[in-house]
């Protein structure tokens, strides 16, 4: 009798436990199967700027400034037998030339040799004869008082340069001045636009491209001063006839305008 009641408790222990097997093993694949969540993908947006219909323009703007700086190049050429006779003429010739621009109140910082030469001279184009030797000493002078041109070139002739080789005008104020211009040429431009896509009955929408046209502005046949001053887009307007040249009075330089120019590109999409 004790051990059939041992059986059945064996027996109803197995039956239970294949119930609860039965009842849980449904749950583990359901679990396992079910799937993980993906973050939903952000929904398009419309293109910000459509390029399929544009309109392509130029625009340009001219800044007048009267100019606050000028460059000034003046040579001292000296001819002799031998080369220690021309160095020691020009040498002797291009302290007194320095001393008188430093008369004229120039600082030192503004004097500076620009182009030193020493070269033979022959008896004639075809012949090896050296009958001499000449020296090119050019020194330029940043003038920063535009109205003492003509009284610092004076000077430096009297003390014994023998060459002007050039005089140029420009401004220190370049940058804000190319800013503005730059400024007014894509105003232009915006116009131009809106004249032309109106005329087609369209919208000019937003800015595509933008482009500036760029050059170098340099007039002068000496090839000593770095060049990279006259890279500003500036054009000499010398004579102006509306007067106010900036100088004060009436001397023989007229210093009259500098034109500061900015020409841009643009393409705008149409709507």
């Amino acid at each position: 009798m004790r051990m059939f009641s041992s059986s059945l408790q064996a027996f109803m222990s197995g039956v239970l436990l294949i119930g609860v097997l039965v009842i849980g093993l449904p749950q583990l694949p359901a679990q396992a199967a079910a799937p993980t969540p993906t973050p939903s993908a952000p929904a398009p947006t419309p293109d910000a700027c459509s390029s399929g219909r544009t309109v392509q323009v130029s625009g340009a703007a001219v800044v007048n400034v009267t100019p606050d700086r000028v460059l000034i190049q003046l040579g001292v050429q000296s001819n002799g037998v031998t080369v220690n006779e021309v160095e020691s003429a020009n040498t002797r010739a291009i302290r007194q030339v320095i001393q008188a621009l430093r008369g004229q109140g120039i600082a030192e910082k503004d004097i500076a040799t620009d182009w030193y030469i020493i070269e033979p001279i022959y008896e004639d184009y075809d012949s090896l004869y050296i009958k001499g030797y000449r020296i090119n000493n050019l020194v330029a002078v940043t003038l920063r008082d535009v109205k003492k041109v003509s009284s610092v070139i004076a000077a430096a002739l009297k003390a014994g340069a023998n060459q002007v080789v050039n005089v140029e005008f420009y401004t220190s104020q370049l940058r804000a001045y190319r800013d503005q211009a730059r400024e007014l040429a894509m105003k232009a431009a915006g116009e131009k636009a809106e004249a032309l896509a109106g005329a087609a009955g369209a919208t000019p929408g937003c800015v595509l491209s933008i482009s500036e046209n760029t050059w170098s502005y340099f007039n002068s046949w000496w090839y000593g001063r770095d060049q990279s001053l006259w890279a500003q887009n500036v054009v000499q307007n010398a004579g102006s006839s509306s007067g106010g040249s900036g100088t004060g009075d009436d001397g023989p330089v007229s210093l009259g305008q500098i034109s500061v120019r900015a020409e841009v590109s643009v393409a705008y999409g149409l709507e």
